[in-house]
């Protein structure tokens, strides 16, 4: 498990973790946007078990901001965070993953296919996301699958969303509610265990809320 400074969620996390299942969770902190970094965090991973099987990219920065008023910062981090990091670590693990025939699942969005008004840097990066999926599947096939999982209305954004906002959008999803994390493990670890001959896929875990676009 990897974080960047919330050691203390981390920790209770990966404490809670462990007590399900003994020595099942190694923490470890890294700076994704530091390449460096990223070199030292998958060094540091595979010497925990001694290999890696699976690589779940999730990490992600998610926030808004009109083209006009986007700064080079801005741009830097959501790139960073959803499109950099996820390829250096697939760079960084593809021997092991090779060694293990392991897979990649990358955790993109419905809305890099069709970007979100007022977040075209975050779609932009979500949109590479997408691609690089696919692209890393015959790059590092036949030994390494790599597919994505793409969530709709999960999780609502931390700032604030009204209560009209977040109802005009589930009118937009077939299944007339929100989604919850589960949705999204549940199809991950499918990619995982039970998707052996699947790959440069991405499953949108959305409700049915694409078929409105």
């Amino acid at each position: 498990m990897h974080y960047r400074s919330s050691s203390q969620d981390a920790h209770k996390l990966c404490d809670e973790l462990n007590k399900l299942r003994p020595n099942s969770a190694v923490l470890l902190q890294a700076d994704l946007l530091k390449l460096t970094e990223l070199e030292r965090l998958a060094a540091e991973a595979i010497a925990a078990f001694g290999g890696i099987d699976v690589l779940v990219n999730n990490a992600s920065v998610f926030y808004p901001g009109l083209v006009d008023e986007v700064t080079e910062e801005q741009w830097d981090a959501l790139l960073g965070s959803n499109l950099k990091a996820p390829f250096f670590l697939a760079k960084h693990l593809a021997g092991t993953l090779k060694q293990t025939k392991g897979c990649i699942v990358n955790i993109v969005d419905i809305h890099a296919e069709r970007g979100l008004k007022g977040y075209p840097v975050y779609s932009i990066a979500k949109a590479g996301l997408a691609a690089m999926t696919k692209v890393l599947a015959k790059e590092l096939g036949p030994e390494v699958r790599v597919n994505g999982v793409a969530p709709g209305a999960i999780l609502w954004p931390e700032h604030e969303l009204s209560e009209d906002s977040r109802q005009e959008i589930l009118q937009r999803v077939i299944l007339k509610r929100s989604g919850e994390a589960i949705d999204i493990a549940k199809a991950v670890l499918f990619l995982i265990k039970d998707a052996d001959y699947v790959t440069g896929q991405i499953i949108a875990v959305d409700g049915g809320r694409t078929l409105f676009y």
